[in-house]
């Protein structure tokens, strides 16, 4: 993505009267003028809309348009008549992607609660496979809110670059003051830890052997004489042990803002086989707002963005096998499935697939909860 194309960063988040459809009408329309008969951000609703009811492609989406009838559509802004599949595939080609994750990056921010009187987000990627087509397929960096599972961005990555910058660009459009965030090994760069400190921020780094100096450095600290702190969880079938030992950075830690260093060890237990999993974590935040118990439990939530946001859009929306490859589609489709899971963790649904067949049963459902929203 070039910079030219990146939206001014969000720093206001959204009022709270204002509704996602509001939001949704003052995205820029890129068609033609003559010939329009819908709105934008009408279309974008009734999308929305069938998705809630399980829809995954176009035809889908056009076919609940048709069965939803007028009145329904009405409700929406769509006041001259039925959808044509067709109208949504044009118009999502070449609907500004960039501006659309601004909108409801923003809109999701005001309605995310925190944690402990922080908020706390996880920062990761995911290509969307079935997009490729004869090209790249879209490899996208969401950013997902710890505790709630509500996406608050996301952004492509360049075909030229990687998800490094993209992830960078992506914060640069989040309020990051007073906000935690955790990212994986790949995201572990000095310009990135600066990025989150310059903005207010508190960053989580995790270390592994892609840093193979670093994390040498890192293991060679004398952990044997550190305390522990031990939890262990069962479910699944399995016994899982994290154990988080935490000392105050050394001197030799480049990290901007780097207050503490951690050993964190993941024993799991499954069938009598055992596995060990080591890593290192480098963060700013100090051991008053952070104890070892604490850090523990934001490491642990990071991967909500695997389970309970890319695992769903694979599994419940079967996104990698989606055929959508023209234009921006592929984007704009994810982040309508993203925006789909926020709305209904929002109102309270943990199982997904349930709560898709729920809003499929009755039209009204889908629209009242978007119209509410």
């Amino acid at each position: 993505m070039s910079s030219s194309l990146i939206p001014a960063p969000v720093r206001t988040p959204v009022p709270e009267h204002e509704l996602l459809v509001q939001l949704l009408a003052g995205i820029p329309d890129p068609r033609r003028r003559r010939g329009v008969r819908h709105p934008v951000g009408a279309l974008i609703a009734v999308a929305v809309c069938a998705m809630m009811a399980g829809a995954r492609g176009f035809t889908a989406i056009g076919e609940w348009a048709r069965d939803a009838g007028g009145a329904a559509l009405e409700r929406l802004g769509l006041e001259r008549g039925k959808v044509d599949e067709s109208t949504l595939r044009r118009l999502f080609a070449c609907l500004d992607a960039d501006r659309l994750d601004v909108v409801l990056g923003a809109w999701v921010l005001a309605r995310t609660a925190l944690i402990a009187g922080r908020r706390v987000i996880a920062v990761d990627g995911k290509t969307v496979r079935g997009a490729g087509g004869g090209s790249a397929a879209p490899h996208l960096v969401a950013a997902l809110a710890h505790g709630s599972g509500a996406v608050l961005g996301q952004v492509a990555v360049s075909e030229e670059s990687n998800e490094i910058p993209a992830a960078r660009q992506l914060l640069q459009l989040l309020d990051l003051d007073g906000t935690v965030v955790t990212m994986d090994a790949l995201h572990t760069q000095h310009d990135t830890a600066d990025l989150v400190t310059g903005s207010g921020g508190v960053y989580v780094l995790t270390v592994k052997g892609n840093q193979k100096s670093l994390y040498s450095q890192l293991k060679a600290l004398p952990w044997t004489s550190v305390p522990a702190v031990t939890r262990t969880d069962r479910g699944h079938g399995r016994r899982v042990t994290r154990t988080i030992k935490v000392v105050d950075v050394p001197a030799w830690v480049e990290f901007s803002g780097a207050r503490q260093v951690a050993q964190l060890r993941r024993t799991v237990t499954r069938k009598g086989q055992r596995t060990v999993e080591i890593v290192y974590l480098i963060t700013s935040a100090d051991a008053r707002d952070a104890p070892p118990a604490t850090l523990a439990a934001w490491v642990q939530s990071h991967w909500e963005i695997e389970n309970r946001l890319h695992w769903v859009r694979d599994v419940t929306f079967d996104e990698d096998r989606s055929q959508i490859r023209t234009g921006n589609a592929p984007r704009i489709m994810a982040a309508l499935r993203n925006t789909v899971i926020t709305l209904l963790r929002l109102d309270a649904n943990h199982n997904i697939a349930a709560a898709l067949r729920h809003h499929a049963r009755n039209t009204d459902r889908p629209i009242n909860l978007l119209l509410t929203a």
